[in-house]
Parts: structure tokens; sequence; C-alpha cells
């Protein structure tokens, strides 16, 4: 039997959207939603600088993961991956500008994902920002940074930050783009990994339902 390939799979902007922007509009009384913004810290553009230890002390207190939203065809898609790929969980817990209450965002982080993906064991899950300590044959990302040159297959996840990166850029690096709308990429991501042939189309139709 020929060996499974190893996937390193982001969570945030690529699983799940988390409730962070939930809790700062619960912080500031506003109604933003994901596709206003351009930027990937969010919090950097929206909470004025003087409220921002204020903000950190809130969110501190939040699970951010309680009220996460599962993106479209993201569960389906991935319970079909891992019946041809061993599936690694590769995603930070960190909060950079509140080092020291981000020690909870791992329990929280993995309470959710033991609910939202049971089939995945959590011994394949992997908390760090160094993602570039990992190998694998395939990394599903939503920040170009993270994408290892190293690995074979690296997929661009859509999200509301990289709209703008350029598909010259992404050739150049060599890199494969799962479309253009976070809502769709997971099914962009199914085109890419289980093939195109009559029996994958087929699968793609059965996620769409």
């Amino acid at each position: 039997m020929e060996k499974k390939k190893d996937l390193l799979l982001d969570i945030d902007e690529v699983f799940c959207f988390s409730g962070f922007l939930e809790a700062i509009n619960d912080f500031l009384g506003s109604n933003y939603v994901i596709d206003d913004f351009s930027d990937y810290y969010i919090d950097e553009v929206v909470i004025p600088k003087e409220r921002f230890d204020e903000f950190n002390k809130f969110l501190s207190k939040r699970n951010l993961y309680e009220t996460a939203q599962i993106l479209p065809y993201a569960r389906e898609t991935l319970k079909k991956l891992d019946e041809v790929y061993n599936i690694y969980v590769c995603s930070s817990c960190i909060n950079p500008f509140d080092i020291a209450n981000s020690g909870r965002l791992f329990a929280d982080k993995y309470n959710f994902l033991i609910t939202s993906i049971p089939f995945i064991k959590p011994e394949q899950f992997i908390f760090t920002s160094a993602k570039h300590l990992y190998r694998a044959d395939i990394q599903i990302d939503d920040r170009l940074s993270n994408l290892d040159e190293h690995i074979e297959t690296r997929i661009l996840f859509p999200s509301y930050h990289n709209k703008n990166i350029i598909d010259e850029e992404l050739i150049e690096k060599g890199i494969l783009r799962a479309g253009y709308d976070w809502r769709t990429g997971w099914l962009e991501v199914a085109n890419i990994l289980l093939g195109t042939s009559n029996k994958v189309d087929n699968n793609v139709k059965c996620l769409k339902k």
C-alpha cells in the first residue's frame, strides 16, 4: 500500500474564523464583518492605540473558539482528505500583543478542534508559530510568509488579508491558490488535492449540497 502523504493544516482563517472579530465588535459596539478588512491584524486597524491595553484585558477573558465560524465545506473536505492524507494541524496559539495571557488559547483551540474535527487525532496537533521547523508534502495556510519553500505543494487559502496578492507572485514562488473567496476556498482545495476526475467532481458536487 502506498504511504499517505503528510499535510500541514493551518486553522485560523483556513478552517475557521475565531470569535476575534466578534470580540472587537462587542468591545467597540461596532458591526464590522470580515470582508471589511485587508490587513491581517484587524485590531491594529480599528482599536484606538490608547485603548489597546484595555482591549487585550477584555480579550483575555473570552474563549475565542466558543463562537468560532467553521468555513464553508471545510469539515466535509477534510473528512475526504483524511482518507488520502495524514493531516497534521499546525497552528499558532499566541497573541503577539498579549503574550502573558496567551496560555488559555492553547486549551480553547484544543477543545474546539477535538469536537470540530474528531477524526484527526490530537497526537497530530502541532501548536507553534515556528511552522518552518516542520516538513510535509503539502501545506495549506492563509499567510504567504508561513508557506515553506521546502514543501513541494503549497496552497494559499483565500482570506480577507491576502486578496490583493497578485497571481504572478504566487506563480514565481510555485504556490497554488485555492481561489479568491474564503466561501469557496475548500471546494478549490478539494479539486487541487483530490484530483479532477469525474469521481472527484462528484465529491465536490456532494460538498455543495
